[in-house]
């Protein structure tokens, strides 16, 4: 008893791994006309790391004599429940005679064992032909020479001549540019010397010729009085060179020191007798005022200013008139090289389209 049921599970295990193994094959089409082509898709379904084997055909390779295989695809492996994959394969297939064919069952290897799909049928048919009518058949044409179609090529046309036109124009443009020099402002970058050094220079030399001061006063009280009024002018901001010493010396009141400037104003008034009023005056006087010209430019200087000075030429209304002109032409040649650009772009692409 023992023996027998051990027999009967052996006989289920087989039969249960049989079962997990399925092979089916599908053609697409039973009946296709010669030189037509069809497909049989080979399926596999086999527990889930299964080594599986699908056959595999060579170009040209019949299958059954008169039925060649043209091509096969890839395996394409799915997942499905319960642990198993199924792996599909299409075969494509082809046939030029006229005949009834049995194709007889593919053999595919799952683990080393062999299984088999079930058998498959293809009829391949010929074109009926009418043989009672022969006068019907036509031999093949010839080539054909199409008419001209000016429709299709006007827009390439038209396109053409816009282009011819663009580069003309930018041609001209671009000579009129060449011919329009363009305008250089050069700036000019110079050494800037701050008003209280220039008039401390002058001075200086004023002072070197104090035995020429003393001869001739008028001289020395103009040229003393001038540099003030360049350092004042330069300085405060306001045209010293056109006022009169009192003018200057009220102004100079609304700005700094009254003591500095009731000395300034002792210079000026001492200088307006020399030249106007045919004054005298003595040496020491004469140095006294030199002093208090040079006490006021340094109690009145200004410290840290900047030592060079970027001087831009001023653009007569013709300069500026060119420049524009030239941005103008120059923006107007940019957008017709870019016009001129797509224009031949649009052109070769249609006349391709036409080829």
């Amino acid at each position: 008893m023992k023996r027998i049921i051990c027999f009967i599970a052996v006989c289920v295990c087989v039969l249960y791994a049989s079962a997990q193994v399925f092979v089916e094959s599908k053609i697409d089409s039973i009946q296709i006309l010669i030189g037509e082509q069809t497909d049989i898709t080979l399926s596999v379904t086999a527990k889930k790391g299964a080594r599986v084997e699908m056959p595999a055909y060579k170009p040209s390779q019949y299958i059954t004599p008169g039925v060649e295989v043209l091509s096969h695809s890839a395996a394409d492996t799915s997942v499905l429940d319960n642990g198993l994959v199924k792996v599909s394969k299409r075969y494509t297939l082809t046939s030029f005679d006229e005949k009834l064919y049995y194709l007889p069952p593919m053999k595919v290897n799952v683990d080393g064992k062999v299984y088999k799909s079930k058998s498959l049928a293809l009829k391949v048919l010929t074109v009926p032909v009418d043989t009672l009518h022969p006068e019907k058949f036509f031999p093949p044409k010839g080539v054909q020479d199409n008419p001209f179609s000016w429709s299709e090529w006007e827009p390439a046309f038209w396109m053409s001549v816009v282009f011819v036109l663009v580069c003309v124009l930018t041609y001209y443009l671009w000579t009129r540019l060449k011919e329009n020099k363009p305008v250089i402002a050069r700036v000019r970058i110079i050494k800037k010397i701050p008003p209280h050094q220039r008039a401390l220079k002058e001075i200086e030399g004023i002072k070197a010729n104090r035995m020429a001061a003393q001869e001739d006063q008028k001289t020395y009280y103009t040229l003393l009085t001038d540099v003030l009024r360049k350092y004042i002018k330069e300085r405060f901001g306001f045209n010293a060179m056109e006022m009169t010493s009192s003018e200057i010396i009220s102004r100079l009141q609304q700005e700094g020191d009254k003591k500095m400037t009731d000395e300034l104003k002792e210079l000026f008034t001492t200088a307006d007798l020399v030249k106007f009023a045919k004054y005298s005056t003595l040496i020491n006087e004469n140095d006294a005022n030199l002093v208090n010209a040079v006490a006021f430019i340094n109690t009145t200087k200004l410290e840290n200013q900047p030592t060079v000075e970027r001087v831009e030429p001023a653009l007569t209304d013709t300069d500026k008139r060119s420049m524009r002109s030239r941005t103008v032409l120059k923006s107007t040649i940019l957008a017709l090289l870019v016009a001129g650009a797509a224009l031949l772009a649009f052109v070769v692409y249609q006349v391709y389209l036409l080829i």
